[in-house]
């Protein structure tokens, strides 16, 4: 049987020498900034990763403006994403790299603009060089996606309070102004409770759709192709349950991106989990995973799945690589096992209160997965 696609994107933000400080900085020479510039980056998704991944995998690429993607380098970009079939898949503006004061929301005048051009610029090149990197089909245009590492804060003040409406007016603005470049990039917040500020302005999943509530309550956004880009390692940093994050989203209709990768500790290989700095490992079949893929399915989701996700302090290039891969499968197992879960069954156990009961079948349809992902992985 022939599987619809599914759309991975994967991070150039991942392939790099190493994070230097407390680690090695040089543990994969081959990705130094002079030896790996973002075309090649390209090209080693499409020469190294799609072969080992199943035919109906489609694969795109999520860039950072103005480190990894910028206007000396768009069009050299545009034409690699061209030649080997990959897709913009995602474009942030990466203002946690200029903007320690608030960014988007920031008090000081001429950062706030400084920060707020950076937003259009972003948005200038993905209608620009890098339109021709879309995928055809509308529905799979990018996402600009605003994380919010920029907007944070150590001292709190009543000033929070003009911060935060400095943040919807920016966003407003941003937003307006993508409209007028022609409304077709689907506009996402990326919630995080803290790095690189002890605290941060949207630092949930609840935080950020009240946002969109106000925006659109108070100047009447039109809030199609509006939403957020989940992290499942942000909710869990917390102690929260990105399962639940997800339904809140499902329900409000603001999944506009996802980004899978997981603080660990759930999945029982790795240690993790809350209180911990962002560790950004990758998806790995769960209980919780299972959860995540049926519900996207039956909310018919078909966008994007992101993997941000970054090597181990040790891994050399073959090994980060084989981790993107992973991840890869990890999903597609837990989404093909998801979809073959007896979900009347489940429902009439837990109607029934036969929650172990319930526990046995999803540990089967768990066990499930990862013998897909070893069928695939070793294929």
């Amino acid at each position: 049987m022939t599987k619809s696609p599914s759309y991975h994107s994967i991070c150039r933000w991942t392939f790099h020498a190493g994070r230097g400080g407390f680690v090695p900085a040089d543990i994969r020479p081959a990705w130094t900034g002079d030896r790996l510039d973002s075309a090649g980056f390209v090209r080693l998704v499409a020469e190294k990763l799609r072969p080992r991944l199943p035919s109906h995998v489609v694969l795109g690429v999520e860039l950072h403006y103005d480190t990894e993607i910028h206007e000396a380098n768009a069009a050299e970009l545009a034409s690699a994403l061209s030649a080997t079939g990959l897709h913009l898949a995602m474009i942030t503006p990466g203002a946690h790299s200029h903007f320690a004061y608030g960014g988007l929301a920031s008090l000081d005048p001429r950062e706030l603009e400084q920060c707020r051009n950076l937003g259009r610029k972003t948005i200038e090149l993905a209608y620009g060089p890098l339109r021709s990197a879309w995928h055809p089909d509308p529905a799979l245009a990018p996402s600009l996606v605003i994380w919010n590492g920029s907007f944070g804060y150590d001292l709190p003040s009543i000033a929070l309070r003009e911060m935060y409406q400095t943040l919807k007016r920016s966003l407003l603005d941003l937003s307006r102004y993508e409209r007028a470049l022609g409304g077709d990039l689907f506009l996402a917040l990326e919630p995080k409770p803290n790095e690189g500020h002890p605290a941060m302005l949207l630092p949930t999943v609840a935080s950020a759709l009240v946002l969109w509530h106000q925006l659109a309550s108070e100047h009447g956004l039109d809030l199609s192709r509006r939403g957020l880009n989940m992290e499942l390692g942000h909710s869990e940093m917390l102690g929260l349950d990105p399962v639940f994050d997800l339904v809140e989203q499902l329900e409000e209709a603001r999944v506009m991106h996802l980004h899978l990768n997981s603080q660990g500790g759930a999945d029982g290989l790795s240690l993790g989990g809350a209180g911990k700095f962002d560790l950004d490992y990758g998806f790995r079949p769960s209980a919780s995973g299972l959860a995540l893929c049926g519900l996207l399915d039956k909310a018919g989701y078909r966008r994007w799945l992101g993997h941000d996700l970054q090597p181990r302090s040790y891994d050399d290039e073959n090994q980060a690589l084989d981790r993107v891969v992973r991840a890869i499968l990890g999903y597609e197992a837990c989404a093909a096992a998801a979809a073959d879960l007896n979900e009347e069954a489940l429902l009439a156990l837990l109607a029934a209160r036969e929650t172990a009961m319930a526990e046995d079948l999803i540990r089967s349809s768990l066990h499930d997965a990862w013998k897909i992902f070893d069928r695939w992985y070793r294929c």
